[in-house]
């Protein structure tokens, strides 16, 4: 019986779904079920987490308000349902195991090295003082040694490493910050950081002799989260070169990692933006404006106007630079994905000796197992702040992503270049990390197990699958073979549902898709496209006049042939003082008018991004493309060196001669590359708002989407924000999937929902 004024206890389930398992979830709750003087429990679910709270009404009112407000700093709560339950008088709070059977819930995605064990990492008096696998509860592997669900030890690739009783003590105490941390680990347990090739090492001693053969110009390979990177010194011109031939890389610009912020700073621009994503959980590559001169060898990134810059994320990178006290090294190292160019990352250790062979010196490696590859993200900041993914992958991959419109359970397979997939069900879906471009064998192998292990972790059964409309992609070909209900999306259309998706629109806009090539409805090369847009559909309203694409990739790899393309189509003669006519090889210039005046193997192409290349050849940049869009991003580079340029080029998308002619003419007034350069990306940008005021009048529509590779390109993207702004557009642009071909698949997610709903 209850005493006079004395509240009768209560007894709540609380079902807590989205990104609550590897996140220290079950330590917060018992800790604040504890400090509020509440008894129950909590597991692990199939669909998140499942508490029972009793105590009296008012702090278990207080505990339910809290679970949400104060949750773990990984955590992202989806949905928190409470039930009343029958009061059972039980006293104190206990984790119990795990419940099996049906339901979804989230893996969150792996996070930096948190600061709290940096310290611990730098403590002479700690067990765990350099040691390369600390983490604990707030930071370290997740997604990419998740087997499967609930999220328990055994269900990761740590379930190899038994526990010693000091770790094991850490990890069963309430009070402690390695409470049920999933991956916990000491020197004492594994797993064991080795060093091989022409010397072998073990432990503290193999991180040692790292640094001093990267000191001495060596290149070594480096297991990191989500795959092994090749290492070098980015100070080390030999080193640098080297690197670059083995890889095949051509003039593709590498990233370096930097122990801090400030020794970033010292590399490009970093105002309090890029610095916020710089030192996030996340921990990508973010993209800096260079600053001149830099320590760096020339090598590195030569012909970008940016250099992508990553703090370490991981506790053996962090020892890569060393502690206090320890012998100088390299204070920037470039770390690329450890592959031959186009090839997917290795994350296997024996497949590493293999492939790796012949590319690095020496390899440092560890025995915990790696589930999926996941690739290194890449960021840049847009001049508002605001964050623009080209590479949405570690730190980020899966992620949940709210949707605004509910669709049925569907596997989006992506595009056959910088491919991700995606799976969505519900108001959620979810992408995988960057699997890489699809044209070879190892690269459909990662495909695979990809697909597989996201459809483990999110528990999506796909009933429909949608693909790109291309009739040669691998990826649709995948996608026939499965045997599922297919619906094919075009390739624009998918591109402007992804922003939509990610603002959580359903409505109407006005789509301005950039790129270099997607499949149009005409049989024609699409990319230069203003489009009416909703999930269902959509409707061109306007675009960049066609013009032959000659010889297909050919024209892709030497932008040359597409300035003579473009020249014949504006009616502009090709004289030899042009530095495009120069660069072509007279036998292929007689080929190539053969072929333009005849159409031989010319399919039309409205591509903007092959309009990038064509002007960055006409005025003497790039001519040989050795890496997608090198053109364009050589480009970008001239113009923002050039200050205080204000008008463009006349231009309309309908009719390029007469910015083609103005062009050409300022080349041969002695006009300054730059100039030309900045005064054609103004050019693009007054022709983006010109059609979309046009646009406007017809349709009524007042919102804009930026979309497309093309608007990877800061320069552009800043300009045609700001001028749309101007002109009372809301202006959206991608935050959360990539512009180009990686935020492909989101929009074909939705849009196949809608398509198959109507």
């Amino acid at each position: 019986m209850t005493a006079v004024g004395q509240q009768r206890p209560v007894r709540r389930l609380v079902s807590v779904s989205g990104v609550v398992q590897g996140v220290g979830f079950r330590p917060f709750v018992h800790a604040l079920a504890t400090e509020l003087g509440l008894s129950g429990q909590v597991a692990n679910g199939p669909a998140g987490a499942r508490i029972e709270i009793e105590g009296g009404p008012e702090a278990v009112a207080a505990f339910c308000h809290r679970l949400t407000a104060d949750a773990p700093p990984l955590a992202d709560i989806v949905s928190a349902a409470t039930s009343e339950l029958r009061p059972t008088g039980g006293a104190g709070f206990a984790i119990v195991p795990s419940v099996t059977g049906h339901g979804r819930t989230l893996v969150p995605p792996d996070a930096a090295t948190c600061d709290t064990c940096l310290t611990e990492l730098a403590d002479p008096a700690g067990r765990r003082h350099r040691h390369p696998f600390i983490t604990c509860t707030d930071c370290g592997p997740r997604f990419t040694i998740t087997t499967a669900l609930p999220y328990d030890r055994a269900t990761t690739t740590m379930a190899a490493f038994p526990m010693c009783p000091d770790c094991s003590a850490e990890y069963t105490d309430p009070s402690d910050r390695r409470f049920h941390a999933q991956p916990i680990a000491c020197w004492a347990c594994g797993p064991r950081l080795r060093l091989t090739g022409a010397v072998r090492r073990e432990g503290g001693a193999a991180l040692a002799e790292a640094r001093r053969m990267l000191a001495a110009g060596a290149i070594l390979a480096v297991k990191g989260l989500g795959g092994y990177h090749l290492v070098c010194d980015a100070t080390a011109p030999r080193a640098v070169g080297e690197l670059r031939r083995r890889k095949a890389r051509g003039d593709k610009p590498f990233a370096v990692m930097t122990p801090d912020p400030d020794s970033a700073a010292r590399l490009g621009h970093l105002g309090p933006a890029e610095r916020r994503v710089l030192v996030g959980r996340s921990r990508p590559i973010v993209l800096l404006r260079r600053r001149s001169p830099t320590p760096l060898a020339p090598r590195v990134c030569p012909g970008s106007p940016d250099i992508g810059v990553m703090l370490p994320y991981t506790p053996p990178h962090r020892l890569l630079f060393g502690l206090p006290g320890d012998p100088p090294g390299p204070d920037i190292l470039v770390v690329t994905s450890g592959n031959l160019s186009g090839e997917p990352l290795v994350t296997d250790d024996r497949e590493a000796m293999a492939r790796l062979d012949g590319l690095a010196d020496a390899w440092l490696w560890h025995d915990r197992p790696i589930v999926v590859a996941c690739d290194d993200s890449v960021v840049r900041v847009r001049a508002d702040g605001s964050p623009l993914p080209i590479r949405r992958s570690r730190g980020f991959a899966p992620a949940r992503i709210h949707l605004p419109v509910a669709v049925h359970p569907v596997l989006a397979v992506g595009g056959d270049l910088k491919n991700t997939l995606c799976l969505a069900a519900g108001d959620s879906a979810w992408l995988s990390a960057h699997i890489g471009d699809m044209d070879s064998p190892s690269a459909q192998r990662a495909f695979d197990r990809a697909e597989s292990h996201l459809r483990t972790l999110t528990r999506v059964e796909p009933v429909r699958v949608a693909a790109d409309r291309h009739p040669g992609y691998r990826s649709a070909r995948w996608a026939r073979r499965t045997g599922r209900p297919l619906t094919l999306v075009q390739h624009h259309h998918a591109h402007i549902a992804s922003a939509m998706a990610e603002h959580g629109l359903d409505e109407p806009v006005l789509g301005v898709a950039f790129d270099g090539t997607g499949y149009g409805d005409d049989g024609a090369v699409w990319g230069g496209e203003v489009l009416l847009v909703d999930y269902a559909g959509y409707r061109r309203l306007a675009h960049l006049a066609y013009v032959p694409l000659p010889g297909g990739d050919a024209a892709v790899r030497r932008p040359y042939r597409m300035a003579l393309a473009h020249l014949r189509a504006a009616g502009l003669v090709r004289s030899p003082d042009l530095p495009c006519v120069a660069a072509c090889p007279p036998e292929e210039l007689r080929l190539l008018e053969g072929q333009l005046a005849r159409g031989i193997g010319c399919v039309p192409t409205s591509s903007m991004g092959r309009l990038f290349d064509a002007v960055s050849s006409l005025v003497g940049i790039c001519h040989r493309a050795g890496y997608e869009a090198q053109a364009a991003v050589e480009l970008e580079a001239a113009a923002v060196t050039a200050d205080g340029v204000r008008d463009g080029y006349a231009f309309a998308l309908e009719e390029p001669a007469p910015l083609l002619a103005a062009i050409v003419a300022d080349l041969r007034a002695g006009v300054a590359v730059p100039l030309i350069a900045a005064r054609f990306h103004l050019a693009i940008a007054g022709a983006v708002r010109t059609a979309c005021r046009k646009a406007r009048r017809s349709t009524g529509v007042r919102t804009v989407v930026l979309t497309g590779g093309v608007f990877a390109n800061a320069l552009l993207d800043g300009m045609c924000a700001a001028g749309l702004a101007e002109d009372g557009f809301t202006v959206l642009g991608h935050t959360v999937v990539p512009p180009g071909d990686g935020g492909l698949a989101l929009g074909q997610a939705v849009v196949a929902a809608r398509m198959a709903d109507t």
